[in-house]
């Protein structure tokens, strides 16, 4: 009998049934008088995600689009930016602004560390005379399962270069971790609908500040498709510039009102029991996690390296094959060294034990003895533990 997948990698993630539901749905005209009631409720829901009273907008790109949208609709070439930098996805920042002409710093911790509010500070401090005119952070770094502390790290920013654009990735950090744009002081948040939205791939949301809209007035070469101004005039009118993604946005629909019927501070207490089960029966296991300091563990993903003697291959592969379970490699410099657990989005308890059972039940079977039950009895622990915080 063929098993069904269940997906326990950092994005895309399981998909509600009322959202695969509504995206089976007959087409829709998206100038129509009933895709525009649809917007009306998705534009002020995201604004209450990212818990910004300004516009979110909306594009038909993935959480890349929304990066490059950010920095092509403020900076201008030759700008300096600084970014910080912890693995894969934080390094994207400089990339995309490399291709902008942008002249590029990197702040750069070893991949499986987080950036410290001190280290910053020290940092900034000692380039007081350089004009920063944005510096970018990365909120939950996907690749290594790093959880930055980007509120504090802000506070930091407002310190020594007030005037500095402070601009966030968000994509596997909201509907997973706290995150608040305006009460942080964040000019620029991105975000992704294959993570804690709980979509297929295919939409990104950016969230901006009053000083990141500034921004944009005084940018010589916004682009045509990212465009805020198009954005910004279209969704006042419950509509968007271009030809939008209108079955992804009906399931955004949904997800939105799952997320806000939870309500969003139990979405965070869920991904924190998620997390806490996850590290404690990978720990129980006798596995060694690659983010040591729990303070800097991502509430979307942990990531553990393989025991001696076994490969990060043989473990992915007989999860797949004898449970239907996908846990993520590593990427990049980490591909092979390191495997990645995702438990973001539509993932519960029951699927963060059912992942940890079988993950025993495989390595056992590939010669690394696992007493019988350690990690289920740890994540139930920890679990319990973590409710009991939260209560």
């Amino acid at each position: 009998m063929k098993k069904a997948e269940l997906l326990m990698i950092p994005g895309p993630t399981p998909l509600p049934e009322a959202v695969r539901a509504v995206m089976s749905s007959p087409a829709m005209g998206h100038r129509s008088a009933e895709f525009k009631d649809v917007l009306k409720r998705v534009f002020p829901s995201l604004q209450r995600i990212f818990r910004s009273k300004n516009q979110v907008f909306l594009y038909t790109a993935s959480g890349t689009g929304s990066m490059e949208a950010a920095m092509c609709n403020t900076l201008n070439t030759g700008d300096k930016i600084l970014v910080l930098v912890n693995g894969v996805f934080s390094q994207r920042w400089s990339e995309i602004a490399k291709t902008l002409g942008l002249n590029v710093e990197t702040l750069d911790v070893p991949a499986g560390e987080g950036h410290t509010p001190a280290m910053l500070k020290e940092y900034l401090e000692a380039s007081q005379g350089t004009e920063y005119k944005a510096i970018l952070l990365t909120h939950s770094e996907t690749s290594t399962g790093v959880l930055n502390p980007v509120r504090e790290l802000t506070t930091v920013i407002r310190q020594t270069h007030p005037n500095a654009l402070v601009i966030a990735d968000t994509i596997t950090s909201l509907g997973a971790a706290e995150f608040a744009l305006d009460e942080w002081d964040i000019d620029i948040a991105v975000s992704g609908s294959q993570k804690g939205f709980m979509l297929p791939p295919g939409l990104s949301f950016l969230a901006l500040s009053d000083r990141a809209w500034q921004a944009h007035q005084t940018c010589k070469h916004p682009g045509y498709y990212f465009n805020f101004t198009r954005y910004q005039k279209s969704q006042l009118e419950n509509t968007t510039p271009y030809t939008p993604a209108t079955h992804l946005i009906l399931g955004l629909d949904v997800a939105l009102t799952l997320m806000l019927e939870e309500g969003l501070d139990n979405v965070v207490k869920r991904h924190a029991q998620n997390q806490a089960m996850t590290r404690a029966g990978l720990k129980a296991m006798g596995l060694e996690l690659f983010v040591k300091n729990d303070s800097y563990a991502s509430p979307s993903v942990t990531s553990f390296l393989p025991p001696d003697g076994l490969t990060v291959d043989a473990i992915r592969a007989g999860l797949k094959k004898r449970f239907a379970i996908i846990i993520a490699d590593g990427q990049k410099e980490l591909k092979g060294k390191i495997m990645r657990i995702g438990h973001l989005g539509h993932v519960s308890e029951r699927d963060v034990l059912t992942t940890l059972s079988a993950l025993e039940a495989v390595l056992n079977e590939l010669g690394y003895a696992v007493p019988a039950g350690a990690g289920i009895a740890a994540a139930t622990n920890a679990n319990r533990e973590a409710v009991a915080s939260h209560a």
